[in-house]
């Protein structure tokens, strides 16, 4: 018997070992399973030995009592993340994508997940991890691989060999759209799929997709000839130098055509700007298309834009460019507090701590300095308020409070930009007495990670630790701590009536027709007399996969509500976690574009948002008859939270 015939037969026996074991006894069991399965994926045909036993992965009980269980509730977007952790989850995960390949393929019936749902979720997971698909060749690559890394890339080498790459390169257009639509400030991600997703275009990819692909490609590289024509950044320059006023003005005119329809900018982009703030300042306000708002704040404050294009304006922070043109059109300058305090940020002393977090190596390399980064970055965050995200933390609160300053609180964001980058500390006042981040241990997120816009990495470890140590202050109070933690913390203008349909004593659902008739009659438009909003309002929402099951809670903005072009009233929102464009399930699909979103705006029509919404702010002097709401979308609206995430809760 050979080595391999001898390891798929030890691995048989623990497979039966584990089907024929009580279910309390199962956990006894996997152990030796797993063990076995990571010893077969360490070989390219080991992983097809396990891709045989796929069709009895469930009745074995190979995921039971995990969260791979009910294959129903998986998502896409946390695979990669499984598979990069080192230790028998990332096994487990293996051989839940091989469970899913083998329903595909009709070797495995299960009743919850049909071959098509199935195909649609491998192929999102491919197109989310394309760097297993192509492992990058650098030294950071190097340097994080390992056996778990290797074993994830054998196992997408297997599926890309029964899959097509046409339906992921579909799915990857797809994907890349969605989120470009959004205009995400972070935007490495996008640009490291396109940059991937180049390498897959062959002559099984369409045409219309293969023309996409390298659209984007031009986008985030050499989107005018003269680009193209150089063959780097260093060249480009030297030629620039040589055209005329015109030819310059042209050049741009093609720049800005490709940075307004993908949000996206080349880093030779940066080189026309500065190229532009030294020799012809006077065009750039043509150069970046702002409207009569732009050039006015432009025209009123020339010499502080040339300074901040020579501070924050570079290759490696090209994306700064469409935050500036934002900005502007935007009209904050125009604001009294801000102009000094943009001016501060140019000098300011960094504390040695938050120097070393927001220096990523491209900057170093590039001699940008600490305030060029932060400069940047803030330019970003005032352009696109609605582009902060989260990333990788559990920090909803912290960008969205990131996101309303930037909106209406421009000149307390600033202060506390300079106080966190000064003394890496800021204080809030929570009921007359200070609260101070530097003297509170741990918060909601266990740990940053700083795949953040540069502002967000400066003040999220400080807004994570004084917004959850705000919440410790009203635990016994009996109500839901929101209600007085989210007019302190994000600011006066919160409206201080609150309801929450959770009994927080009982953790039941209670008056849930009360709630439903109450936002109607306070945010409705037919319903609430005619009151219009005035601020973004602070929510909780319930997050539910494509099945409806529930996944968390989570803390977004409504920004306005307002009929679509279809003349159907909608929520139009802000999600902090920078995807937007999501199935919830029941028919309930976030929309990015194509219904009166404005934009980084996500919306829904106004009974599918309320059906998952359990948690809001109101006005009680500014509100309509709750008799007046018809009965038939109440109950409409009760429906689909009982068959969603009403499920995991009791009601009363």
């Amino acid at each position: 018997m050979t080595t391999e015939s001898a390891v798929k037969d030890r691995f048989q026996k623990a497979l039966k070992s584990l089907e024929e074991a009580k279910p309390f006894a199962k956990s006894m069991y996997q152990t030796e399973v797993f063990q076995i399965a990571q010893e077969l994926a360490s070989t390219d045909e080991g992983i097809e030995t396990l891709y045989e036993f796929a069709p009895q992965f469930d009745k074995a009980g190979v995921f039971h009592g995990g969260p791979w269980s009910d294959a129903t509730s998986l998502e896409a977007p946390f695979v990669g993340g499984s598979l990069k952790i080192k230790g028998v989850n990332s096994v487990v995960e293996l051989m839940s994508e091989l469970r899913m390949l083998s329903i595909i393929e009709g070797n495995y019936e299960h009743e919850g997940v049909p071959p098509e749902e199935a195909s649609a979720f491998l192929n999102e997971v491919l197109a989310l991890n394309l760097d297993f698909l192509f492992p990058p060749e650098t030294e950071e690559a190097r340097v994080a691989g390992g056996e778990h890394i290797e074993r994830g890339e054998r196992l997408f080498r297997f599926l890309g060999s029964k899959l097509s790459y046409k339906a992921v390169a579909d799915k990857l257009v797809e994907e890349i759209e969605r989120l470009t639509v959004q205009r995400p400030i972070m935007v490495e991600r996008i640009i490291k799929m396109i940059e991937t997703a180049v390498q897959m275009i062959d002559e099984n990819i369409e045409e219309e997709t293969k023309n996409k692909l390298l659209s984007f490609q031009k986008a985030v590289s050499s989107p005018t000839p003269l680009t193209d024509e150089s063959q780097n950044l260093k060249e480009y320059q030297k030629k620039l130098t040589q055209l005329d006023e015109q030819a310059v003005l042209a050049e741009a005119q093609i720049f800005r055509e490709s940075m307004e329809a993908t949000g996206l900018v080349a880093p030779a982009h940066a080189i026309l700007v500065r190229h532009l703030n030294r020799r012809y300042p006077d065009l750039v306000p043509e150069s970046l298309g702002l409207t009569e708002m732009g050039t006015a704040s432009y025209n009123a404050n020339p010499e502080l834009i040339r300074d901040m294009i020579q501070i924050a304006v570079h290759p490696a922070t090209s994306k700064v460019i469409y935050g500036l043109t934002r900005m502007l059109d935007r009209g904050v300058l125009a604001q009294d507090p801000v102009l000094p305090a943009l001016r501060r940020l140019f000098e300011i002393d960094f504390h040695q701590d938050v120097r070393k977090m927001i220096m990523k190596s491209e900057y170093r390399k590039a001699g940008i300095t600490p305030n060029g980064v932060l400069v940047g970055g803030v330019i970003n965050v005032l352009g696109q308020p609605l582009g902060i995200g989260q990333g990788l933390n559990p920090t909803c609160q912290s960008a969205r409070a990131i996101s309303l300053w930037a909106q209406h609180g421009i000149g307390q964001l600033l202060e506390y930009i300079a106080r966190a980058v000064r003394e890496n500390d800021i204080d809030m006042t929570f009921e007359g007495t200070p609260v101070h981040s530097n003297a509170i241990e741990g918060g909601v997120a266990e740990e940053i990670h700083h795949e953040l816009d540069p502002v967000s990495s400066v003040l999220v470890p400080h807004l994570d630790k004084i917004y959850n140590e705000m919440m410790k202050k009203t635990v016994l109070r009996g109500e839901d701590g929101h209600k007085w933690v989210n007019p302190e913390f994000y600011g006066e203008w919160i409206q201080r009536g609150f309801v929450n349909i959770i009994d927080p004593l009982t953790g039941f659902v209670t008056d849930y027709e009360a709630f439903v008739r109450l936002f109607y009659a306070t945010h409705h438009p037919e319903y609430n007399e005619g009151y219009e909003m005035i601020y973004p309002n602070p929510v909780g929402i319930y997050i539910t996969n494509v099945h409806g099951n529930l996944l968390g809670l989570h803390a977004v903005s409504i920004q306005r509500i307002d009929e679509d072009p279809h003349g159907e009233h909608r929520v139009y929102f802000y999600n902090p976690n920078n995807d937007s464009g999501q199935n919830w399930g029941q028919g309930i699909e976030t929309s990015v574009q194509g219904n009166g979103e404005l934009e980084g705006e996500s919306s829904l029509p106004f009974k599918q948002f309320t059906a998952r919404m359990y948690a809001f702010h109101y006005n009680p002097y500014e509100q309509g008859d709750t008799y007046m709401v018809e009965d038939a979308d109440v109950e409409e609206i009760e429906q689909l939270s009982r068959e969603s995430w009403g499920k995991t809760y009791t009601w009363l």
